[in-house]
């Protein structure tokens, strides 16, 4: 019969019963030690009492004063009490038996007799009181050697009591021992060698379930395993073959994804990337053609943008497809990666690929945020079907696609508007500069030729030297423009950049120029460090403009956020009624520094200098495109 207890409810019950065993056997044990121990203090109180009746027997000799003898008495009466009543706090009682009781009745009893004989008056003679004494002691001893039998017994109780308990230690040792070897070892034994046998593959191997504990649980186990084993050994070979080609098939897929996502991420040209994927796709496929058009912006139509193995004539009769009006080009919304069989030449849709020999087409969507973009076709000269792999395989490639081509076009877009940019900028700054000079050395050469033609050499000579200084005026502003438009920056540290344009900016006025550098903070953003760059030259191109300035000082303070402070020793302005073309300076810097979320503050007295400073945040993200900031560079 099958025990149905689990394995921690056997080792419980064996282990309650053990400690109940062993819990009254510390008791009784305890409780024979507490009856020894208040019968010693018994024994003890009995010997005061032999004590005591010398004590009387003395003072009655010695005729003390009754006070003394009353004493003596009295405490006796209490030693009498006491092994009476016991005294629970000492701890002292009696081992009461019918000897001990009527030890201590005759004691009792005599005690009353030679209470007198110690009280009366006048008193005994010596001899009589001594004999009388002398027959109480031994009533007294007799009392004492009954309550020393009994504590005898007791002791011969203890030691039994001790004597079972080494045998119950003994006993219980054994059985804890004999249930772990029923209970674990010789479970575990059996599943070792069951374990033994099916590493020899053995897998006919079966246990006996002899219980239904934890062992008798993890022996089913075994079993079902073991079962299993056998069923799957049976025809291994032919799924480890199986598998393999799973493995090798999606392997196959796994490398074949990777090549095409790596070609599409390394190629730039758009004709390159449609037909590089092509080829790829239908050598992974392993398609005999392959076709892939491009929808224009109603889905109307469908170019062929790249095929590969398509037959000529294919290529020319479908260029560009109306959109269903063949078996290519699904421009619906819901539509999805499907295989469809050619079966008759006759059907319009199928009048070409059956012609060709083509028996199957797999139609792919290429579609990106909700929008069919085009459509991948695959041609097979037999039957075909998919894998729920293969079609998610195809349906990755085409976002891969999608991906990459709008990626393209988005650099495009890019690309032309960091160029409009750029033109923009270029154009406003020769506006800013060289169209206003060209258009001051205009008028002066309208007032040379009145001049000439009036024979004035005073407005003569003064209009050519107006035309000398526009001349020198545009020619710097030129170089400062092409200064501007060759500014390099460090891909971590804009200090050497401005230490450059300073060097240039000395070579070109002669002025003298320091620069300070001063705090710990994150590098700027190159595109960033171009703009900042700008603005500083503009500051400098002011300063040789407008400044009539001696010296001037940039201060770099790096932290968060940064500050660049250009400071010169001119005759500073009044920025209520500054110049024109002081005006056009402040208005460059200030939209310059828009631009990356800078700040510009001038601070001027006439006399007194001017001071720019540039508040640049270190964390914030720059506005402009990638393809800006490489024009830019």
């Amino acid at each position: 019969m099958k025990n149905t207890a689990s394995l921690s409810t056997k080792l419980v019950r064996i282990g309650t019963g053990l400690l109940v065993i062993a819990l009254i056997s510390i008791g009784l044990t305890l409780w024979v030690t507490w009856k020894l121990g208040g019968g010693a203090a018994a024994l003890n109180e009995a010997g005061r009492m032999r004590m005591q009746t010398w004590r009387l027997t003395s003072a009655v000799q010695a005729q003390l004063p009754e006070q003394e003898i009353q004493l003596l008495t009295g405490e006796f009466d209490q030693s009498m009490a006491v092994l009476k009543n016991g005294d629970a706090a000492r701890p002292l009682f009696v081992p009461w038996d019918s000897v001990v009781h009527a030890r201590y009745a005759e004691v009792a009893h005599l005690w009353s007799d030679q209470k007198m004989r110690f009280t009366v008056h006048p008193p005994l003679e010596h001899q009589r009181l001594v004999e009388h004494s002398v027959n109480f002691l031994n009533a007294i001893d007799r009392f004492v050697l009954s309550i020393e039998s009994q504590m005898s017994s007791l002791t011969a109780i203890l030691n039994l009591f001790q004597i079972v308990m080494m045998a119950l230690a003994i006993a219980g040792a054994v059985v804890m021992l004999y249930s772990g070897y029923l209970y674990v070892i010789n479970p575990l034994s059996h599943l070792r060698d069951g374990l033994r046998k099916l590493e020899s593959a053995q897998f006919s191997v079966r246990l006996d379930v002899v219980s239904n504990d934890e062992f008798g649980q993890v022996t089913s186990g075994f079993n079902r395993m073991a079962a299993t084993l056998q069923s799957l050994y049976g025809n291994l070979e032919a799924q480890v073959i199986a598998k393999t080609q799973r493995i090798a098939a999606q392997k196959e897929r796994l490398e074949g994804l990777y090549g095409v996502s790596a070609f599409l991420a390394q190629t730039n040209d758009l004709s390159e990337l449609t037909q590089g994927f092509a080829q790829r796709v239908r050598r992974l496929m392993k398609a005999d053609a392959i076709a892939l058009r491009w929808s224009d912006e109603d889905a109307s139509k469908f170019f062929l943008l790249a095929s590969d193995q398509l037959p000529q004539v294919m290529q020319e009769e479908e260029k560009c497809l109306r959109a269903g009006a063949c078996a290519c080009g699904n421009p619906k919304l819901d539509a999805r990666t499907r295989v469809i069989p050619i079966t008759n030449s006759d059907i319009a849709p199928f009048q070409h690929c059956a012609r060709i020999g083509y028996e199957s087409l797999i139609s792919v969507p290429v579609r990106m945020h909700h929008k069919v973009l085009g459509e991948i076709n695959l041609f097979y000269k037999s039957q075909v079907s998919l894998a729920a792999e293969e079609f998610e395989l195809m349906d990755t490639l085409a976002s891969h696609l999608a991906t990459a081509v709008e990626g393209m076009r988005a650099v495009a877009l890019d690309r032309e508007a960091a160029i409009a940019g750029e033109r923009s900028l270029l154009a406003r700054e020769l506006h800013d500069s060289i169209a206003q000079s060209l258009a001051f050395l205009k008028i002066q050469a309208q007032l040379l030729r009145s001049a000439i033609s009036k024979n004035n050499s005073d407005k003569t000579d003064f209009a050519l030297n107006e035309l000398d200084s526009g001349l020198k005026e545009s020619i710097a502003d030129v170089r400062e423009l092409l200064l501007h438009f060759r500014t390099r920056t460090q891909a971590d540290d804009i200090d050497r950049a401005v230490q450059e344009t300073l060097q240039k900016f000395h070579h070109q006025t002669g002025l003298q120029v320091s620069r300070t550098v001063s705090g710990d903070g994150l590098p700027l953003p190159q595109d960033v460090q171009i703009h900042v760059l700008h603005v500083l030259q503009e500051a400098l191109s002011n300063v040789r403009k407008h400044a009539n300035a001696q010296a001037v000082v940039i201060e770099i303070h790096k932290g968060d956020p940064w500050r660049f402070v250009v400071r010169d020793d001119g005759i500073g302005f009044d920025e209520r009624n500054n110049r024109s073309e002081l005006q056009v300076g402040l208005k460059i810097m200030r939209e310059r520094a828009e631009q990356i979320g800078a700040k510009v503050d001038v601070v001027t007295e006439v006399d007194q200098g001017t001071t720019v400073t540039l508040r640049v945040p270190a964390a914030k993200p720059s506005k402009l495109k990638e393809g800006q900031t490489a024009s830019l560079s």
